[in-house]
């Protein structure tokens, strides 16, 4: 898993995911159900270091959560977990919902 902090990072995620399945997972560190959420992340990673996958901390990368967003085409959450296909969202989901398990089902 790497981290993205800089639009570079972002670019370059992107051109990386251009012909394989992707998670971009976005992080809010102050928040409790964020900590979980990237726990069930971070557990799916663990399991399938092969997998592209990504984190954005939203606070300390506001302008770039948004970017991000604007680019996937979709409305700011956080947490916030995306799969993507050929840098499309094929699924995204937030809050509670970020599972290992829902993540396996999608990937």
């Amino acid at each position: 898993m790497i981290e993205i902090e800089t639009q570079e990072d972002w670019n370059q995620f992107q051109t990386n995911a251009e012909e394989q399945t992707a998670l971009v997972f976005k992080h809010s560190t102050q928040c409790p159900i964020s900590a979980e959420a990237f726990e069930e992340f971070q557990a799916f990673t663990n399991e399938h270091p092969n997998v592209l996958a990504a984190v954005v901390k939203v606070i300390e990368s506001r302008s770039l959560s948004n970017q991000i967003a604007e680019d996937l085409r979709t409305v700011h959450k956080s947490p916030q977990l995306f799969v993507l296909k050929n840098n499309k969202v094929q699924w995204t989901e937030s809050h509670w919902n970020i599972k290992k398990s829902a993540i396996a089902e999608q990937v």
